[in-house]
């Protein structure tokens, strides 16, 4: 009889844990392809790209002048008179700095404003994933990054395109600044950064 109490309690908790685990619904989200196929991100793709071809014609431009100085300089330089030689090679280092400074400083803007953006749209994305995650009574969604593989059915990427396409105007307008916590979720949380930090518009 104790046997018997026994395997039926032990069948029961099998039963149990087969329908806790047919409870819990597991999905995954591709950040970097939400962020380069939803709407604001191919927008800020292309005006990052216009950005980048048009600091490359200022800079060759820049640059074509500093090789033309120093050419002259290598080319006449011995034949010139001292005071027009000194007077070459001042503009040769000066534009030769200006352009040293200016590649810097347009590097770092870029930079800068890639992470802007793409940390805005993230937090978006963030903000679509709690809620669709919430609304769908999913138990956890991931990221595809954390995750070695995932069967194609749990992948919700397409899904947050969709939702976001639908509800963001602008970036961040969903997700609010980068100390206005993840996307609404819960103190600590930090998705939304986390994410930001291995995306990027600029891929």
């Amino acid at each position: 009889m104790k046997q018997s109490v026994m395997i039926a309690a032990a069948a029961s908790m099998l039963l149990f844990t087969a329908t806790a685990r047919a409870e819990v619904r597991i999905v995954f989200v591709d950040v970097q392809r939400a962020l380069n196929e939803c709407d604001l991100g191919k927008k800020a793709k292309g005006e990052f790209r216009t950005r980048i071809e048009n600091l490359q014609g200022r800079l060759q431009k820049q640059q074509s002048d500093v090789q033309t100085l120093k050419d002259e300089l290598e080319k006449k330089g011995m034949l010139m008179k001292e005071d027009e030689r000194r007077n070459l090679e001042d503009q040769y280092q000066k534009k030769a700095r200006d352009f040293e400074r200016d590649y810097k400083d347009s590097r770092e803007e870029l930079e800068k404003r890639d992470n802007e953006v793409t940390g805005a749209i993230v937090r978006d994305l963030a903000r679509v994933i709690r809620d669709l995650g919430e609304k769908d009574g999913y138990t956890v969604v991931m990221e595809k990054g954390a995750i070695l593989w995932g069967a194609p059915s749990i992948d919700i990427t397409d899904q947050v395109i969709r939702t976001y396409n639908s509800r963001g105007s602008s970036p961040g307008a969903l997700g609010g600044g980068p100390d206005a916590g993840t996307a609404g979720a819960p103190a600590g949380s930090s998705f939304g950064e986390t994410a930001a930090k291995r995306s990027t518009i600029s891929k």
